[in-house]
């Protein structure tokens, strides 16, 4: 009677730990990881992403960003990046993927001197990124992706932070201070 309890124990662990592995297995990657199936590194989406589609047949995707994380409680996500370019997303982002192509975006765009102009193709050619907005493009380095933008603030948000009066994590030090 002992033996066959044992057996029974044993079993219903080993249905349990293979339904947690057949979970785990299935569940829906994140949208940062979901680009990474197809070569392209998290950072060419900000951060604050929160739902996704994606047709594996046709490459046809959404992304959705928190709107209130776009900074400002606007309705577009935008920031600065290298001194010279401001970008901006739509809440709602679309296009198609394959393996180093994002192609058809809607939803992303550029600013040049005063215009916003739609970033319409980004190409994946070795280690870096080319930014296509139709009649002109732009080649940048992929480490410049490697790390997710923040809506409001880019890349510098800790440089902001200790410039916000009030906020509890920013802390004035001066050498020899006690």
């Amino acid at each position: 009677m002992l033996q066959l309890q044992h057996r029974r124990l044993v079993l219903l662990l080993a249905v349990a730990a293979t339904a947690a592995a057949g979970g785990a297995a299935s569940a829906k990657p994140t949208a940062y990881q979901a680009l990474a199936d197809y070569d392209f590194p998290p950072g060419i989406l900000p951060k604050g992403v929160v739902a996704y589609t994606l047709d594996n047949s046709t490459g046809a995707f959404t992304a959705t960003l928190d709107a209130s994380a776009s900074g400002a409680g606007k309705s577009v996500c935008e920031f600065s990046i290298q001194g010279s370019y401001s970008l901006r997303y739509q809440t709602k982002i679309t296009g198609k993927i394959k393996p180093d192509h994002l192609s058809n975006l809607q939803g992303v765009s550029v600013k040049v001197l005063f215009l916003w102009i739609n970033i319409v193709e980004v190409t994946r050619r070795g280690d870096n990124l080319e930014f296509s907005v139709g009649i002109a493009s732009a080649d940048f380095g992929i480490e410049n992706f490697l790390e997710c933008p923040t809506c409001g603030c880019g890349f510098d948000c800790n440089d902001l932070l200790m410039l916000k009066p009030g906020v509890a994590t920013a802390k004035l030090r001066l050498r020899g201070a006690f």
